[in-house]
C-alpha cells in the first residue's frame, strides 16, 4: 500500500479525510457550540499538515503515473469535500492494483 507516491497518495488521502471530519467536529461542537475558541487550533494545524503532504503526493502521482487533469482535479475535489476521500478510496487502490501486478 505504501508505494511511491500512489501508495502513500492513499493513505494520506483517507487521512486527510479523517482529520478533516475530526476538524469539523472540533469547528463546530467545541468552538461555536461550547464557546472554546481554542479548540480549533492543534486540529487544525495538524489536517493542514496532512493535507499539504497531500498536495505534494498528488503532484507527484500527476507526474508519475501520467494522470490527466481532470483526474487531478477529481482527486483534489474529493479533498474538500468531507466524506468524499472515503468513496475515491476504491478507484485509487484499483488503479494502484492495475499498476502493480
Amino acid at each position: 500500500m505504501f508505494q511511491f507516491p500512489l501508495g502513500l497518495l492513499r493513505l494520506f488521502s483517507l487521512l486527510d479525510g479523517l482529520s478533516f471530519i475530526v476538524l469539523l467536529y472540533f469547528s463546530i461542537y467545541e468552538k461555536r457550540m461550547l464557546g472554546n475558541d481554542d479548540a480549533i487550533r492543534i486540529p487544525g494545524m495538524i489536517h493542514g499538515a496532512i493535507f499539504t503532504v497531500f498536495l505534494i503526493l498528488l503532484f507527484a502521482c500527476w507526474g508519475r503515473q501520467k494522470w490527466p487533469l481532470k483526474r487531478v482535479v477529481q482527486v483534489f475535489i474529493c479533498a474538500l469535500i468531507p466524506f468524499a476521500p472515503f468513496f475515491l478510496e476504491p478507484s485509487l487502490k484499483r488503479e494502484q492494483q492495475s499498476a502493480n501486478p
